[in-house]
């Protein structure tokens, strides 16, 4: 096992003490250093389309925000100039993995169902 000397502010140094006490402290890192690699609300906005039961004609207008469109179009541009860091190669991997689902949902593959009040 690695071990790591950092110099933090003591009421951090506090915190990180406490979870390595609790024997929280990988996971706590593991969370924070695994995060989504698009942005919460993108997929907030998917998930709030998709609970909303949207009807046939709904989904097959769905689209994504303007913000996502030039993002996405930030990344396939990069990509054709092979600019792209790693980070952002993982961003357009899972732009693309979502938009899969959405095509598999509009083409009736996925049923929607209602959620439970």
């Amino acid at each position: 096992m690695a071990q790591i000397l950092l110099d933090l502010p003591d009421d951090l140094a506090k915190q990180v003490q406490s979870l390595v006490q609790s024997d929280r402290l990988g996971e706590v890192l593991s969370m924070g250093l695994n995060q989504p690699v698009v942005p919460a609300r993108i997929y907030s906005y998917i998930l709030s389309f998709l609970i909303s039961n949207p009807t046939p004609q709904e989904i097959s207008e769905f689209r994504p925000t303007p913000e996502m469109q030039t993002r996405l179009q930030t990344l396939i541009e990069r990509n054709h100039a092979e600019d792209l860091t790693p980070e952002e190669k993982k961003e357009l991997d899972e732009y693309e993995r979502i938009e899969h689902l959405i095509v598999i949902l509009k083409l009736g593959n996925l049923t929607i169902l209602p959620v439970a009040a």
